[in-house]
């Protein structure tokens, strides 16, 4: 079920990248799996279904949350990674919001927060990166789907002072962006 607010949807709904970062999960997934950013649970719910892992996801948006828990997936609301326990995780997943957006011309709703990255695109995606290692198992993964629009070698280079390594899960091209999906593993 859709949900909207006085004028529009309040959760993102699957499209392009959610599928991207769905193909790269149903692959790579394994153990304790966490979709930070869940948006309608369309993702987790095709790990847990297509895998048979039990996956929670988060989101900032309550509305969210409450679709992902209407799908069947365990779902909290929460700011990126602070509601999760150090090492409680062998995967997590994050389609971040990426679009780089003029602070003058965002809206302020829902939507805006499913989609703004903020002037670099990479608003979430710094924080994202600095604590993933904190809810990582030893032998975890991350993947992380990326944006052409955000700067793709800023990424890498946020990716690499976290401390992981990385490599390409998988990536398709459209007439406007490039989607990655990067595999991150943390070095050793």
């Amino acid at each position: 079920m859709t949900r909207f607010d006085r004028d529009g949807p309040t959760v993102y709904r699957p499209a392009e990248d959610s599928g991207l970062l769905a193909e790269a999960a149903v692959a790579a997934a394994h153990g304790r799996v966490l979709e930070v950013g869940t948006g309608s649970g369309w993702v987790a719910e095709r790990i847990a279904d297509e895998r048979g892992l039990r996956v929670v996801g988060s989101d900032y948006n309550p509305h969210a949350a409450r679709e992902a828990r209407e799908r069947g997936v365990e779902a909290v609301v929460g700011d990126l990674l602070d509601p999760f326990r150090n090492d409680a995780f062998d995967t997590v997943c994050f389609n971040p919001p990426y679009l780089p957006t003029d602070p003058d011309n965002e809206w302020d709703d829902w939507m805006e927060r499913a989609l703004s990255g903020g002037e670099s695109g990479r608003e979430l995606i710094e924080p994202f990166l600095a604590d993933v290692g904190r809810v990582l198992a030893p032998g975890g993964t991350v993947l992380l789907l990326v944006s052409s629009l955000t700067g793709y070698e800023a990424v890498l280079a946020l990716v690499e002072e976290a401390g992981f390594d990385h490599a390409v899960a998988v990536e398709e091209s459209f007439p406007f962006e490039t989607l990655t999906v990067l595999r991150l593993d943390r070095r050793v």
